[in-house]
């Protein structure tokens, strides 16, 4: 039996299902609101709004 976690999405509070073989870090979407949320933490399930892609220009 394959157990669905779910974690409510932080921006419009909809249900985001969890894959079985998610890592903390990982980007994925929400697929109501199509925010791209970060997995913050895997026990309990925490999400956060992913943080924005910065330019280092090689530094």
């Amino acid at each position: 039996m394959i157990t669905v976690r779910t974690a409510p999405c932080p921006v419009c509070e909809a249900t985001v299902n969890i894959p079985a073989d998610a890592m903390q870090n990982e980007l994925i979407a929400c697929a109501d609101c199509g925010s791209e949320l970060e997995i913050i933490n895997l026990n309990p399930i925490e999400l956060d709004l992913a943080p924005d892609v910065e330019e280092d220009w090689g530094e």
